[in-house]
């Protein structure tokens, strides 16, 4: 067998989500079912592995996956064949024959996520699908503020939805940023960490939100992670606005 790691970007508006469910269009069924297009009826159906689910409505810039295949191609002909049979709101950017060692979720060493969040009184009709929206105003000196205290190792029960299924609700954020985008009318939130838990991004973005707007103390992050209680978090923004930007591998897993 063949192993591919394969690096996709897609539009998750009209998917419900990344993982596989009954009856659902979903990314992985829809690259399965390219794959094992190209493999021609292998005797045993192939799977494919991604570095983590996004959610319905959640986009990806830089998604990353793993399958293995019985021939060979070259890392070229796999990038046209997928994209030849995907529908236009996937497509690869970029496929390489990697070692079996590759594993898209469990060789992971961290993630970075975007969020779009637009700013006025009315909700833009051609943005509706990929930002969220705040129609309030916000102060971006006091969202600035509160963003180190993201920063380093925490316990993020306070930040996670119930749905989740992890041994831990420890992660380590490396960066967290929010920058206006002057021309669009829009924050762009990024963090950059270990990893995430279910809705994680979205509730910090949230809280973060509520800071900007004054309904929140500038430090009340640290307070969260003290009482470990996800009603205290309150809201989750809209999926909508959110991206899985990029997956970081060990370097010899990088190219």
């Amino acid at each position: 067998m063949y192993r591919y790691k394969i690096t996709i970007a897609y539009d998750g508006t009209n998917f419900a989500g990344f993982q596989k469910q009954p009856k659902q269009r979903t990314i992985q069924e829809t690259l399965e079912r390219a794959v094992n297009k190209i493999a021609k009826k292998p005797a045993k159906l192939i799977k494919v592995y991604g570095s983590g689910r996004t959610d319905a409505g959640v986009h990806a810039l830089g998604q990353v996956v793993h399958f293995d295949i019985p021939f060979s191609l070259s890392d070229n002909a796999m990038l046209h064949a997928l994209n030849s049979l995907l529908p236009l709101d996937i497509e690869v950017l970029n496929a390489r024959q990697i070692s079996s060692e590759f594993h898209a979720q469990y060789s992971t060493q961290g993630k970075r996520y975007r969020y779009r969040l637009a700013l006025g009184e009315f909700i833009d009709p051609f943005k509706r699908n990929y930002t969220g929206h705040w129609k309030l105003s916000l102060d971006l000196k006091a969202i600035q503020a509160a963003l180190p205290d993201l920063i380093g190792e925490h316990d993020f029960t306070s930040f996670c939805a119930a749905g989740g299924h992890t041994k831990t609700n420890i992660r380590e954020i490396y960066e967290a940023t929010a920058v206006y985008d002057k021309i669009q009318n829009e924050i762009i939130f990024e963090f950059y960490g270990s990893g995430f838990l279910y809705n994680m991004v979205r509730i910090m973005v949230a809280v973060l939100t509520e800071i900007g707007s004054g309904k929140r103390p500038e430090h009340d992050i640290l307070r969260l992670f003290k009482v470990k209680d996800r009603n205290q978090a309150r809201g989750t923004a809209p999926a909508s606005g959110l991206y899985l930007k990029k997956v970081y591998y060990p370097e010899k897993f990088s190219k």
